[in-house]
């Protein structure tokens, strides 16, 4: 699923009064800092599903000439089956992060401290809002 001219706001129940960069103590990225990290250093550069395989190619750690070689099988592997939505991610449910889809459904994301975030509440009816989704049931 690709959203468009969509914020993903801060989960209710985030635990954080500001965005925290996520840390990880194992040998291998998890699959929330690995979005942090593409999407801090290249916002607005990855739609939903492009966002996925490469955050699927980098965790998987898979090697460049076997990404070369097989990229459409790779690509119709992951696809064939059902993903969940950034609303899920750790990014907003723990971390203090909004997700931002622009009118192409490229992605970014902002802290819930910066003007940036604010703008996007206050944005009113030119946006569509979604919370991110809750840790725990209430």
């Amino acid at each position: 699923m690709s959203y468009k001219n969509t914020f993903i706001k801060v989960s209710p129940d985030c635990p954080v009064t500001s965005s925290v960069v996520p840390q990880y103590k194992t040998s291998n990225k998890p699959i929330h800092v690995i979005q942090y990290e593409l999407l801090s250093r290249y916002p607005y550069r990855y739609t939903h599903e492009q966002l996925l395989f490469e955050i699927h190619i980098r965790h998987k750690n898979i090697p460049a000439d076997e990404l070369e070689t097989n990229r459409q099988q790779i690509w119709d592997a992951l696809f064939s089956k059902s993903h969940a939505c950034l609303r899920a991610s750790q990014l907003p449910k723990k971390y203090g992060f909004g997700v931002h889809y622009d009118a192409e459904g490229r992605i970014a994301i902002y802290g819930m401290e910066t003007p940036e975030y604010e703008r996007f509440i206050q944005a009113g009816d030119e946006i569509t809002l979604l919370n991110g989704m809750r840790s725990r049931r209430e």
